[in-house]
């Protein structure tokens, strides 16, 4: 799951210990929240456009998918104005913090990593903000992002 730092970060996760994934506005991202994610995923957590841009730590999915509510806030960035209380078009899942990585995994170091050669988010043109990963890929990014720390 990414989201840019300045918007929302992992320490604002980590202070609020749970948050709606609010904002996405991409019927494949939204898919895979409604349809794939389930309460008890772990998740990473990604800051996108940072500097550097890297996986940053990991949260757990901490609800069943419901209706994004600023979808029908006409004063929200979000606004849909397609969207109704009796069909609603953008869901969300709650997120809850797990942990911040001692060490961020860059965007360059994970493409140059071999087990993440095929991970969604690194394929060319993906800019979703919500993609799955396979096991591997998860633990390898939570391998990389706990260097500094017994397991």
């Amino acid at each position: 799951m990414k989201s840019e730092e300045g918007e929302y970060s992992i320490h604002d996760l980590h202070r609020d210990r749970k948050a709606p994934w609010f904002g996405v506005r991409n019927y494949q991202a939204r898919n895979y929240m409604r349809d794939e994610m389930h309460v008890g995923d772990l998740v990473i957590f990604y800051h996108s456009n940072g500097n550097p841009s890297a996986s940053v730590g990991i949260a757990k999915v901490a609800s069943t998918p419901y209706p994004d509510e600023t979808q029908f806030d006409t004063s929200s960035h979000y606004y849909y104005p397609k969207a109704t209380q009796e069909s609603p078009v953008w869901m969300l899942v709650d997120v809850s913090f797990v942990e911040i990585f001692s060490t961020p995994v860059s965007i360059d170091e994970m493409r140059k990593t071999k087990t993440l050669k095929d991970m969604i988010m690194l394929k060319k043109g993906s800019r979703l903000s919500v993609t799955p990963l396979t096991k591997k890929e998860f633990n390898c990014l939570e391998r990389l992002g706990s260097r500094d720390q017994k397991k």
